[in-house]
């Protein structure tokens, strides 16, 4: 009687990698669940108690049925404001889709959060949706229905630079660049906020449920003794028919979003960037197997081609300069039928032609000429950049010193920062340091950066951080003529590195906008896809010149 094969250990190993990424993403749709509950079921039933659709009822009405969407910033807020009784997702909602087959912006307010109150988190949120329209040169609509900003943190939203006012400059700036601007107004709209909708080209206001004024019934009594109520102060009819101030008038929320389709019906071509384009292949090897095939622990090493070729359009890869630096692939590929140029760090060791070992993960002085030359050819030849991180750094010590690895370094920053192609990062797993940096972290303009629920981001891994401020703190006590014992250093260890280890989360970094979403590897293709295909309403302008650059 035949005996049934003994798994081998590859085999094993496959299959705890891939347990555990699955437990990730079940936990990520789990969280995605609570989070899309906005204030909470009972608030939910409050809201739609008085005739109006929730926010991401309203998106799901305007946008195309079956069309691909990208939520930007759903765990916006997250962990963040405790004791004000939490901020879900910002209490704003934003979403890339498709509206009459027209890609484009969709901000809108979540009234059962706060009442739509703005948190500081919620400008910076509505901020990155401008920028996203922005940088693209795609439409935005905006669904209003907020209380204005939260006042007892107005002093973290108000006054500066990144913060309330500087939505209403930019709706200022992307009309004066040609960017179609909606708005409907489909719940209060006060102070400050009035001014978004109506600096947009159309206003929309739902009667009976929209109003829009620079004070409401109660300031209006303290300040001047006028005593009128909010309708007749500024609702649908008096806007539409005194005022002049908004443009249409709905009976309710289903008719005001009907008419933005009808515009969007309407809407004029727009030129492209003239990005390639075929027609999209699956890869040919499994994208499912990308869960098994990434190491559950961090630390071991594999070879992200593994990875690379279940992303890219029938596993077809060219590499560039494979044989020299070979810490970073660069090559040329398709994903979804877009031609790009993938910059990705290869995480097994390799070995140099000058018999030198080299750790995977980690950027070095070849590996980082090669990746600027590689970005600077992408440019050359108008090819979007995908910078897929599992970087820990760059290699530091007195050879690579020595050998000018800041110099190299600066060099990849420099090609990198100066590109005006778009570009668009994938945290996969570590992005620590300057190799985030190189590998076009947030501060670098990717037009999309997304994490994988295996990624961390920080300065260093947690237990690197831990020894370098636990050895800090030793030598401050002992330069007091305290001992410690190995137990208290212990602690110490451990409790610094249970803090550093929360803010390595990709929760953490999406609560505060560092990232625009944490997706499922699966839902990779889709999201570059749709990513340049924003890019591409928007030719490029500008010509490539890195300026002064290290050699």
């Amino acid at each position: 009687m035949n005996q049934p094969a003994t798994p081998s250990r590859q085999d094993l190993e496959f299959n705890k990698n891939e347990d555990q990424l699955k437990q990730l993403n079940f936990q990520l749709q789990k969280r995605l669940e609570k989070v899309r509950l906005g204030g909470g079921e009972k608030r939910i039933a409050a809201h739609k108690a008085k005739g109006k659709l929730t926010a991401r009822e309203r998106i799901d009405y305007l946008i195309d049925p079956g069309s691909n969407t990208v939520e930007i910033g759903a765990f916006a807020g997250e962990g963040m404001y405790k004791e004000e009784g939490g901020c879900p997702s910002g209490g704003v909602v934003v979403v890339i889709g498709y509206v009459q087959g027209r890609q484009c912006v969709i901000v809108a307010n979540d009234a059962t959060v706060k009442a739509g109150a703005w948190f500081p988190i919620t400008a910076k949120k509505n901020l990155r949706a401008q920028e996203i329209s922005i940088e693209n040169k795609l439409p935005i609509i905006y669904l209003v229905d907020s209380a204005g900003v939260y006042l007892p943190m107005q002093d973290e939203i108000f006054p500066d630079k990144e913060h309330f006012g500087r939505i209403f400059r930019n709706n200022a700036v992307m009309s004066s660049m040609g960017i179609v601007q909606l708005a409907a107004i489909m719940g209060p709209c006060v102070a400050g906020g009035a001014y978004l909708p109506i600096m947009s080209d159309e206003a929309m206001i739902v009667d009976g449920t929209g109003s829009v004024f620079l004070a409401g019934s109660y300031l209006v009594k303290s300040a001047i003794g006028e005593s009128i109520d909010n309708e007749t102060l500024g609702g649908a009819t008096t806007h539409s028919e005194i005022s002049g101030v908004t443009d249409y008038k709905f009976k309710d929320d289903a008719e005001c979003l009907d008419h933005i389709r009808n515009i969007f019906d309407k809407l004029g071509g727009h030129a492209t960037a003239g990005f390639s384009r075929k027609t999209p292949q699956a890869p040919a090897q499994d994208e499912r197997e990308i869960y098994g095939l990434l190491p559950s622990d961090r630390v071991k090493p594999y070879d992200m081609m593994d990875i690379i070729n279940r992303l890219v359009d029938n596993s077809e890869f060219e590499p560039y300069k494979d044989l020299y630096g070979q810490t970073l692939i660069c090559g040329l590929a398709r994903i979804d039928g877009w031609a790009v140029g993938i910059v990705a760090n290869q995480r097994k060791i390799v070995k140099t032609k000058k018999g030198a070992m080299q750790m995977g993960g980690v950027i070095y002085s070849d590996s980082a000429d090669k990746a600027a030359r590689f970005i600077m050819n992408c440019n050359q030849k108008r090819i979007p950049l995908v910078f897929l991180h599992d970087v820990s750094g760059f290699m530091v010590g007195s050879q690579s010193e020595h050998g000018g690895i800041i110099k190299d370094g600066a060099k990849m920053v420099n090609a990198m920062s100066n590109s005006v192609v778009p570009k668009f990062s994938v945290i996969i797993g570590n992005s620590y340091g300057a190799g985030n940096y190189a590998m076009c972290g947030k501060a670098y303009d990717p037009r999309l950066i997304v994490a994988w629920p295996t990624a961390q981001l920080a300065v260093m891994s947690g237990a690197a951080a831990a020894n370098t401020l636990l050895q800090i703190q030793v030598a401050a006590a002992e330069g007091k003529g305290e001992k410690l014992t190995e137990e208290a250093k212990k602690e110490m260890f451990d409790k610094i590195k249970a803090r550093y280890d929360e803010q390595l989360s990709p929760y953490y970094a999406a609560a505060r906008l560092w990232v625009d979403a944490i997706i499922d590897p699966l839902e990779t293709r889709k999201l570059i896809s749709e990513g340049i295909s924003m890019a591409n309403h928007a030719p490029i302008e500008k010509a490539y010149n890195v300026g002064v650059i290290q050699v």
